[in-house]
Order: structure tokens, then sequence, then C-alpha cells
């Protein structure tokens, strides 16, 4: 039987032989960093790319948030979402604000806006929003609650890139929204982010603050802090950009398989694609219904663990329940039931452009098959 291991992501790599020539191009003009030729060309292929107006290149997914906070000068509280990775939130708190949570919409995932408003409050200058699994947010109806009461945006596009709804991106959306190139991610850098941003003053701003605030050779206008990217990223990035539409389609192909055989299995749901949106299919969840399915989450998620097939509990637990967050009043598990009934069923499928027939049949196999791994 074949046991080899099946993991829940695998990275999107360039052809070795081109990053080798890329490599010795940046060799040879010794410029590997500080904003070189081929971070430029990388922004701006990625704005055309995703329709954008600007785009400003970071090392992770993470100093963007942080950036993003500090250049809008967010301070007092952030209405997020329990229902994302740790990153989110600790964007909010390393700038000193306060995050405040929001129960989810069990239809998407997403920061549920009706519930929104009701977390508002005099200390409120922001919202947070998480695009999950790459699902579009209700943007249009955050923005009326955001413009109703003074609120700045920022959306955590981590999972989003290349997603549209109506043939406009979901980037668009906010006041700025940020990406992550992370090695797990549809596109990736190896490590590596972005902001988008609507207009050139502020895309001065950002890129003046990811320099340390230098605006020029003896002018710092700002406490910045280090987040460029290098040459080498860059050139590995341009290089994915133009093999990631491949990608997305080869995990569409296999978002139709796991559909198709995971319909009728009674206690397994998923999502479906929502009307009038390019998905890029990052993450493929089910959700167990223990009485239903016959089995709990865990005891899936272990016994494809045990057959060397890597699922992910993601997210679980919720950000709500770790130690820095779980004393806050909006923490509270009786405010957040549906985060936490997500939570408590999920597991990821392995989910990317490289999965086998045989690696979906053996993954869809472990799950029909209702056994516990040491019944069958």
């Amino acid at each position: 039987m074949d046991n080899k291991l099946i993991t829940v992501t695998s990275p999107l790599l360039p052809n070795l032989d081109d990053f080798h020539e890329e490599l010795k191009k940046i060799w040879d003009s010794k410029w590997i960093t500080n904003n070189g030729s081929y971070h430029k060309q990388l922004e701006a292929a990625l704005a055309e790319y995703l329709g954008v107006p600007y785009v400003s290149l970071f090392t992770n997914g993470t100093l963007p948030l942080l950036t993003a906070l500090q250049a809008l000068r967010i301070t007092g509280e952030v209405i997020t979402t329990p229902y994302s990775f740790v990153a989110t939130t600790h964007s909010i708190w390393w700038n000193g604000c306060k995050p405040v949570f929001v129960d989810i919409d069990p239809a998407t995932g997403n920061i549920n806006p009706d519930l929104i408003e009701a977390a508002i409050n005099p200390k409120t200058t922001a919202i947070m929003p998480v695009h999950v699994y790459g699902k579009p947010c209700d943007t249009k109806r955050i923005q009326e609650i955001a413009d109703k009461y003074g609120l700045k945006v920022i959306y955590d596009a981590a999972h989003a890139f290349g997603v549209k709804v109506n043939g406009e991106s979901i980037l668009n959306a906010g006041d700025m929204s940020t990406l992550s190139f992370h090695a797990t991610k549809v596109y990736n850098t190896i490590e590596g982010g972005a902001m988008i941003m609507h207009d050139e003053t502020t895309k001065k701003r950002i890129d003046y603050l990811k320099n340390f605030g230098f605006a020029g050779e003896v002018t710092v206008v700002g406490p910045g802090i280090n987040s460029k990217m290098d040459e080498m990223r860059s050139a590995y990035g341009l290089l994915n950009l133009r093999q990631v539409d491949a990608a997305i389609e080869a995990r569409h192909q296999v978002a139709i398989k796991y559909r198709e055989a995971l319909r009728e299995v009674d206690g397994i749901t998923f999502f479906d694609d929502m009307p009038g949106v390019k998905h890029n299919y990052s993450y493929f969840p089910i959700f167990v219904d223990a009485e239903k399915y016959g089995m709990t989450r865990d005891e899936l998620y272990f016994k494809m663990k045990e057959a060397n097939v890597l699922g992910r509990r993601y997210f679980y637990p919720l950000i709500s329940e770790f130690s820095t967050y779980r004393g806050l009043e909006s923490a509270r598990p009786e405010n957040l039931p549906n985060a936490h009934q997500m939570a408590n069923s999920v597991i990821c499928l392995p989910m990317h452009h490289a999965l086998s027939d045989n690696d979906i049949e053996r993954t869809l196999n472990l799950i029909k098959n209702k056994s516990k791994f040491n019944e069958i």
C-alpha cells in the first residue's frame, strides 16, 4: 500500500535553472536589497496582475499588518475576528491597541457584519476583517458601518491572492489590504508579503515606514521599521507569477474532485464556490458533525495523520482562547458560538497544485471509510 507522506500544502517553486539565471544577474549587479531592480519589477507586475493601483512589498505577511495600523495611526480598540491566524490579532496588540472579537458568519467563516455595530464604542478606531480561506468578506456592508462611524478598515487578505468579486479585486476594498507570500500560500516568495493601497501619497508613506522612516538620504519622517523584500525573493516572486494561474487551476481541479466525492458523505460539509467570485482555492476545509459522521473531528484528523495524510485544524484553537487574549470580555465563549463551532469541527484537507490523483484518492478513502484507524 502506498504510504508516502501527503502534506497539507506544498510550495509553488520556480524552475531552478531559471532562478539560477536570475541569481547570476543579481550577483553581477551586487545590488541584493534596498529597493533594487527586481523589487521594483515585482511591485509593478503584482499591481498589474492583481488589478490594484499600488503595491508595497514586505519581507513577510505580518509586517504589513503592523505597518498599516501605524500608517493609519490606529489607537484604542480594533474590531476583528477570533477565527484567523494569530498574526491578525498580534499585530493589533503590538501596536498597543485592544482587539475586540466579533463572532463569524457560519456560511463563510468571515466576521459577521451584523454584529460589528454592537461592538463599536467611543474607543473604536478600526475594523480588521479577514477573508478567511480566501472567501470574500461582505465588504459593502463593512464599509457602510465604517463610514457611518468614521472607522478605518484594514483587510487581512493573507488568503486572498488573486480573488475577485464580479471582476474587481477584493484587495481594493477598505483603506488598505495586506497579503502574505509565505511558502504555504497560493503564491509565494519563500517568505514575503505586501500591502495594497489606493493612492501614491500613501504608497510613499508606507515605503518610508518600511525603510526606517527614511524619506531621503538624511531625512527621517517617522519611526519606521526595516521590512523591505530583498532582490533574491523578488526575482523568485517574478518567476512564480508566471505559473500561478496554472497552479490555481490545478487547485480548482482538486476542489472539484473533493466536492464530488464528499457531497453525499453524511456528517461532512464544506464550502461551495460563491456566486460571482473568482476563487484561488487556497484551502479546502471540511467540517465534521460527529453525531452524523460517527467520528469526532479529532478522531478523523489523527486517523488521517496515522495514515500519513496530513490535514490541518485551521483555525483551532481560536485566537480568543490563547492566554494573551482569553481574559478579554469579547473573548468569552458565549459571545463567539459560531466561531467555536467551526474551530471545533474543521479539518483543512491537503490542497496544492502538485497533488496527484492517487493522493486525492487516498485522502478521500480515509474520509469515506468511517472506521477508526485501528479498526481498518
